[in-house]
């Protein structure tokens, strides 16, 4: 039988990150308030309900969660001996203030008590290996999204009061993974830490050359190289993020030292500014 609760019976898995203004925080599983068939993993990041049962499968986030702040969970394994599939939704009770054992579900047992809001994601959406997007809009309303699909699932959350993101692991999905969350504005916001780790295990080898090669990508959309050396000397952003963040902020990500725009382009992009010291060099350089 699995343990439960204080029960965390993975690896906690250590990730190397850097935060800064673009950095939502630390996201995980709550590491108390768990149901009772729920096993932690993963650094409190993978989540197993027994597949032997379809009830006791709560978890709740680490932290509040903000207003459009999405989500991202991957369903690792299901068995198609129940009926039904996740629940998700938001509730402004705080998981640390619950007292256990949880409830056996979040639907109707937590929904039927104030300031818990949850519904049924379809079966369609949590096949073993898929991944899904879920949120609250700053119209008080939860969606969900899979492979570009997005669905409005209920409406009337209060938004009066801080909220955390809730998971029910109920029906044919019994093992999941929280992979982060992003809020998308002019600058893209991410969780930490990056979810790399949470790769199969098939796919170590793949995870390492990730972590690797993150250190040379922008740390805001962690998607571009990191071509754009600040006056810091830290080589840290992308060409266009860059512009974002000098017009938008006017710090450095990762030390908060003020920069300025970038210059000319003629400037900017000349190699031998490259090398160039970091208290000489008042202003961005490009490298190629």
């Amino acid at each position: 039988m699995m343990q439960s609760n204080d029960r965390n019976c993975g690896v906690t898995s250590q990730v190397r990150h850097r935060c800064g203004w673009c950095c939502l925080g630390p996201l995980t599983f709550h590491v108390q308030a768990v149901g009772d068939k729920v096993c932690l993993s993963h650094g409190h990041r993978r989540a197993e309900r027994s597949k032997h049962t379809n009830r006791n499968g709560l978890v709740f986030s680490s932290r509040t969660v903000r207003l459009r702040e999405r989500l991202r969970v991957r369903v690792e394994k299901d068995v198609l001996i129940w009926e039904g599939s996740l629940r998700v939704g938001f509730t402004n009770v705080s998981p640390s203030g619950r007292t256990l054992p949880l409830p056996n579900y979040a639907i109707p047992d937590l929904t039927g008590t104030p300031g818990h809001w949850a519904a049924a994601i379809p079966e369609s959406f949590c096949p073993a290996g898929s991944e899904l997007d879920f949120w609250v809009s700053a119209g008080g309303s939860i969606y969900v999204s899979n492979c570009g699909t997005k669905q409005k699932l209920l409406t009337g959350v209060d938004l009066s009061r801080s909220l955390w993101a809730m998971i029910d692991i109920y029906g044919q999905a019994y093992s999941i993974s929280l992979l982060g969350s992003k809020k998308k504005g002019l600058i893209c916001r991410r969780s930490c830490p990056a979810p790399e780790p949470l790769l199969s295990d098939s796919d170590e080898d793949t995870a390492l050359r990730l972590m690797e090669n993150c250190e040379d990508h922008c740390v805001v959309c962690m998607m571009e190289a990191a071509r754009v050396t600040l006056p810091c000397g830290h080589r840290c952003l992308c060409w266009k993020c860059s512009t974002k963040v000098s017009q938008q902020f006017g710090t450095c990500p990762l030390c908060r030292q003020e920069i300025s725009p970038p210059q000319a382009e003629e400037e900017s992009f000349c190699p031998s500014l490259s090398s160039k010291t970091p208290d000489r060099n008042p202003q961005m350089t490009v490298s190629h």
